[in-house]
C-alpha cells in the first residue's frame, strides 16, 4: 500500500515550489534574454560564452535548494532521493548510444518517471540526468544548463498529465497511447527550445534571426530556420520516443508505481 505523511512541512513546501518557480523562471531568461539584448555577441562561438557560467552557477545550488526543500516538506524521503539518483544514472547511460537528433533512449525514462512520480521529481530527473551524463561524457559547454532546464521541463510536464491518466486503466493501452502522444510532441519540442540557445548568434540572414524584426517576423524567421536544420532529426526522436514508450512503458510504469509504492512518494502534480 501506498502511504505518504498525513501533512507536509508547510514552509517547506512553499519554499520548494517558490525554488522550482525562480528556476523556471531563470531558464526562461536563459533562453530568451539574447531577444531583448539584441544580439550583443556574434557568432556560434560566442554564443553564452559569458553567461552560460553564471546560470549554470545559479542552477546547481538552486537545484540543491529545491531537493531539501521536497525532503523537509515530506514530499520526498531518503529513499525517494536514493531512486533519484539511481534514475539519474540510469538516464545518463541510456544517452550514451547517441543518435540522430539526439538519443531518444533517455528521455522515455525522464517522461515515465515524471508521469508516475509527480512534476518536481521529473523535473530533478530530468536535470540532473542530464549533468550526469554530461559529466560521464565530458559533454560540457554553454549548452549543457539549457539541456538541464529543457530536460527538467520534459520531465515536469509529464507530471501534470498524473490527473489525466486518474481516469485510465494503469499500464492500459490507454494510458500507453496517452504517453506516446506527449512523447512525440516532446521529441520536436525539445529541438525547437535547444535551437533557442544559439539560434539568436547565428548570422543574420534567410535562416538567422534579424535583431528589430518584431515578434512576428522572428518566429517565421525561426520557423524557417526550424524545418530547414531540425524537422528531420526530431521527427527521428519524436518516432524514437512514441515507440519506446509504447514497447517498454508498460514494464517501466510497472516497475515505477512498485518502487513508489515501496518507497512513498507524496505525488504532487501543481
Amino acid at each position: 500500500m501506498n502511504t505518504s505523511p498525513s501533512h507536509h512541512n508547510q514552509p517547506a513546501a512553499w519554499a520548494g515550489n517558490l525554488a522550482l518557480a525562480l528556476i523556471c523562471l531563470l531558464g526562461a531568461i536563459a533562453f530568451l534574454y539574447p531577444f531583448a539584448m539584441g544580439r550583443a555577441e556574434t557568432g556560434f562561438e560566442q554564443a553564452h560564452a559569458t553567461t552560460a557560467p553564471i546560470f549554470f552557477a545559479i542552477l546547481g545550488p538552486a537545484l540543491l535548494i529545491l531537493l531539501i526543500a521536497e525532503l523537509s516538506a515530506g514530499r520526498l524521503n531518503t529513499r525517494a532521493l536514493a531512486t533519484l539518483g539511481v534514475l539519474a544514472g540510469v538516464v545518463a547511460l541510456l544517452r550514451l548510444p547517441a543518435g540522430p537528433g539526439d538519443s531518444p533512449t533517455f528521455f522515455f525514462l525522464i517522461i515515465l518517471a515524471g508521469y508516475v512520480y509527480g512534476a518536481r521529481f521529473g523535473f530533478l530527473l530530468g536535470a540532473l540526468g542530464l549533468l550526469v551524463s554530461a559529466l560521464l561524457t565530458g559533454g560540457i559547454g554553454p549548452w549543457l544548463p539549457f539541456q538541464m532546464f529543457v530536460s527538467g521541463w520534459m520531465g515536469m510536464s509529464a507530471g501534470l498529465l498524473t490527473p489525466l491518466g486518474r481516469s485510465l486503466k494503469p499500464g492500459g493501452w490507454g494510458e500507453l497511447t496517452m504517453l506516446a502522444g506527449f512523447g512525440y510532441l516532446w521529441g520536436f519540442l525539445f529541438g525547437a527550445l535547444m535551437n533557442l540557445w544559439f539560434w539568436p548568434f547565428a548570422p543574420a540572414g534567410s535562416l538567422g534571426w534579424t535583431p528589430g524584426s518584431g515578434l512576428t517576423a522572428t518566429i517565421q524567421q525561426y520557423f524557417i530556420f526550424y524545418t530547414v536544420t531540425s524537422l528531420a532529426w526530431d521527427a527521428t526522436r519524436a518516432l524514437g520516443n512514441a515507440l519506446l514508450i509504447a514497447l517498454l512503458g508498460r514494464l517501466a510504469l510497472k516497475e515505477l508505481r512498485r518502487f513508489r509504492n515501496r518507497f512513498w512518494f507524496a505525488v504532487d502534480a501543481h
